[in-house]
């Protein structure tokens, strides 16, 4: 657990949860959430790792864990770099 909350601090724009971290991002409008849920996409392909996605009009939440190990793992955080970048 102490690594998980070492690696969550180098990303303080994610909400750490019990099993999970999760970021909303706000765009102007759809069509700019729906262009960087199709850049996430793409980077998760590549990870073969996937995010849930929660589409709200101009807003978008990532909530990332790893299924199959129960909770979070390095490569949660390895993604939510890649996403973060996505969103400069």
């Amino acid at each position: 657990m102490l690594l998980v909350v070492r690696l969550w601090l180098t990303f303080p724009e994610w909400e750490l949860e019990k099993k999970h971290i999760e970021r909303t991002f706000e765009f102007d409008d759809f069509a700019d959430a729906i262009d960087f849920v199709n850049a996430v996409a793409e980077v998760a392909e590549e990870e073969e790792h996937h995010p849930d996605i929660d589409i709200r009009y101009n807003k978008v939440r990532l909530v990332l864990s790893t299924h199959s190990k129960g909770g979070l793992t390095e490569f949660d955080f390895g993604l939510a770099e890649r996403i973060d970048t996505l969103a400069e």
